[in-house]
């Protein structure tokens, strides 16, 4: 595992893309269980008012950075790291369940978005062997974690959002015997393809939260003033820091 940053007291794993395909990959094969957070200032700010879910990031295995907004609290620190996000992750990780046959659990969303995800990539990946499915409609983990260990998946994506699908690993990972969750947010939406990817041109200027918010006004006040709030104690952890 390379070495990890501090976002506000946050760890931070400072690894490439295909360096954390590589430890989920490794994780499976030596049957481990790993819990991979894409962390992003939302879920800072949140973890801050709620401490189980500050527990449950403090113990992830695996933490990247989903967005601008922990790449430039980084960079505040003297840090350039790439983005590793959900939907990124999922794609890829997909990809190579396919292609090693490893068994997959889709998690979350509304029914209709989850069956037309799930139509989607197994077009998409025909070999792709998908064990379990359930929409994220549920407040009784236990059955679906039940269901989930039965199945045998190894690569489990949790569709929630936060801190749902954060509280709700946290209690899958203490049964799993081997496997890889990750929380995803919304990234069955885009799998439906009810949700578009955000042009490449806001990808490459760290903007896809700016797209995102045009095309669903509803997720603004979700970030404001969540972002100002982050970005200033950003500032302040990167002087103490340096202290």
């Amino acid at each position: 595992m390379e070495k990890r940053a501090k976002i506000q007291g946050y760890d931070v794993d400072l690894m490439t893309f295909d360096e954390v395909i590589f430890e989920c990959l490794d994780s499976i094969k030596n049957n481990k269980v790993v819990h991979l957070e894409t962390i992003n200032p939302e879920i800072i700010q949140q973890a801050k008012k709620n401490p189980v879910l500050k527990k449950v990031l403090h113990e992830a295995e695996i933490v990247t950075p989903d967005g601008v907004g922990i790449q430039i609290a980084l960079k505040l620190k003297g840090i350039s790291q790439e983005k590793v996000t959900g939907v990124d992750l999922s794609y890829r990780m997909l990809d190579e369940c396919e292609k090693a046959g490893i068994p997959v659990a889709l998690i979350g969303a509304k029914p209709e978005i989850l069956n037309l995800a799930t139509q989607n990539i197994k077009t998409k990946h025909p070999n792709i062997n998908i064990v379990c499915t359930n929409d994220g409609y549920f407040s009784d983990f236990s059955p679906i974690i039940d269901k989930i260990v039965n199945s045998g998946a190894k690569f489990i994506l949790c569709a929630m959002g936060a801190p749902k699908q954060e509280l709700f690993i946290y209690e899958l990972k203490k049964r799993m015997q081997c496997g890889v969750m990750i929380g995803v947010g919304g990234t069955f939406d885009v799998f439906s393809g009810c949700v578009k990817l955000a042009p490449e041109i806001y990808r490459k200027l760290g903007l896809e939260w700016l797209y995102r918010t045009i095309k669903q006004p509803e997720r603004f006040k979700r970030i404001f003033p969540t972002l100002p709030i982050f970005f200033f104690q950003s500032i302040i952890d990167s002087i103490v820091s340096k202290d």
